[in-house]
């Protein structure tokens, strides 16, 4: 049984996981396991070029920053699961217990974080009657988002990046990622409020 799963190894997706992650040391975390579905290649970033993104240097391609990103939640975080080519097709049950079903496996977890782009072609059956029109986003794109408040959509299930209607700038899909990870951080706290940072102090 995972607490969460994450759904999606673009920026929003490894974001959260990163933030998740890197709060293995506080004592709420110590029994935590995590897991991410690092499906990637549906990612706008694999087409990205940045010259206008906080931290990275102009001239970065999103396919590096896709494959780095991964490898930096790998060789930082090594406690995370992550779950390479499988796509998730269902998700079954409710808080807290789901089944997130893929094309070759389901798995067990608590609370699930969906981060997998705005593009109409989302078909997650158990997700479908949350999709609306994305309200950010020219109507021509057809872009669509899931139902949410504040990045929750319904007990156990949280939305991220585009899919949680936010508009398509790396700093956004991160931060939406980031702001989820603290939310699930001050849940397991007992709801007190928390996040993780580290210091050179």
């Amino acid at each position: 049984m995972f607490d969460v799963l994450i759904i999606g190894g673009g920026v929003s997706g490894v974001s959260c996981a990163l933030v998740l992650g890197s709060a293995k040391d506080k004592k709420f975390m110590s029994d935590k396991k995590i897991g991410i579905f690092s499906h990637q290649k549906s990612s706008s970033l694999q087409d990205a070029l940045f010259n206008n993104a906080y931290g990275i240097p102009a001239g970065k391609l999103g396919s590096e920053i896709l494959n780095e990103s991964i490898e930096h939640l790998n060789q930082s975080y090594p406690h995370i699961t992550q779950i390479h080519n499988e796509k998730v097709v269902r998700i079954e049950g409710e808080a807290p217990n789901f089944t997130v079903v893929t094309n070759k496996n389901s798995y067990q977890t608590k609370a699930i974080v969906v981060g997998i782009g705005s593009a109409n072609t989302f078909a997650i059956e158990g997700l479908m009657q949350y999709v609306i029109p994305h309200q950010k986003a020219l109507p021509e794109k057809e872009r669509i988002q899931l139902k949410n408040t504040d990045h929750l959509v319904t007990e156990g299930i949280y939305v991220i990046g585009t899919l949680a209607g936010w508009r398509s700038q790396l700093a956004i899909a991160a931060g939406s990622g980031a702001a989820v990870a603290t939310d699930l951080l001050t849940l397991w706290n007992n709801g007190t409020q928390t996040h993780a940072h580290d210091s050179i102090r």
